[in-house]
């Protein structure tokens, strides 16, 4: 019989990348960027979602084309709060998990525009599906 504590350190093994890579071209990897609620994708990874993934404009959040957005910043680009980003984090848990025939390229989402520092937003990922890669910086706080 397979242990809960075995089940879960599998599911949450998880592949890393260095900060600032993308994924190569030709790969189906998605995208996946802190946006706003405006959807206007005109800076950071989302600048970088527009131009190579599909980002919409005006599309605020979730899966589009080759990417998928997750707010961190309200209308009026202000920051959200950490509770309104573990909200739209919790939503992709669930996207990632429901759809593992799809690899997630997730950036440091949270960390650059909005300013909050990797510990305060890597932990909200826990939980995601295994098929998601992850910020080298934010290995301490998703295993």
């Amino acid at each position: 019989m397979t242990s809960r504590k075995n089940i879960m350190a599998k599911r949450l093994t998880y592949k890393y990348h260095q900060d600032g890579e993308i994924p190569l071209p030709g790969t189906s990897d998605i995208f996946v960027f802190g946006s706003n609620l405006r959807g206007a994708h005109g800076r950071g990874a989302a600048l970088v979602a527009n131009d190579l993934y599909g980002a919409i404009y005006g599309v605020p959040r979730g899966y589009m084309n080759r990417c998928y957005a997750i707010p961190t910043k309200d209308r009026f680009m202000r920051s959200l709060s950490v509770f309104e980003i573990k909200q739209e984090v919790d939503r992709f848990i669930a996207f990632t998990l429901a759809h593992p025939e799809m690899t997630f390229w997730v950036t440091r989402v949270g960390c650059g525009l909005a300013g909050y520092k990797n510990h305060m937003v890597a932990p909200l990922f826990r939980g995601c599906g295994k098929n998601c890669n992850f910020p080298h910086q934010w290995k301490p706080f998703t295993r």
